[in-house]
């Protein structure tokens, strides 16, 4: 069994800052990747950041300058630090793992449970 515990959502003004946190624990061999993705209602789920296991890293065009994806691989955790958040991030934040199972050695993967990130006007 894998979990991906998010933490680090709320409710912040135009302009804040806030950073999600997100730590994969239990039967895991390896992390190949990590990501965030964002939902709002109605629409489909969409990539924010990722990270692979060499440290590259891709941003959606709209958190480009803007959002920093980072990761502790000792820890398995990946970060998201968000800065001159915009009503426009308002979104639940889910944290995404592509990682190796340590009983079967096959890629798996999983999904946090989200985190609501709030930004008023």
């Amino acid at each position: 069994q894998v979990q991906l515990v998010e933490s680090g959502g709320g409710w912040v003004e135009a302009g804040g800052s806030l950073r999600l946190s997100c730590t994969a624990a239990g039967n895991i061999f390896g992390i190949n990747a990590m990501a965030w993705y964002r939902q709002t209602p109605g629409k489909q789920r969409e990539l924010v950041a990722s990270i692979r296991s060499g440290g590259s890293t891709n941003y959606a065009d709209s958190v480009k300058g803007r959002f920093t994806i980072s990761r502790d691989s000792a820890k398995n955790t990946v970060y998201l630090q968000m800065n001159s958040l915009k009503p426009e991030d308002t979104a639940v934040y889910y944290c995404n793992a592509d990682l190796t199972r340590r009983d079967n050695l096959l890629p798996s993967n999983y999904w946090g449970q989200g985190t609501q990130v709030t930004v008023s006007s």
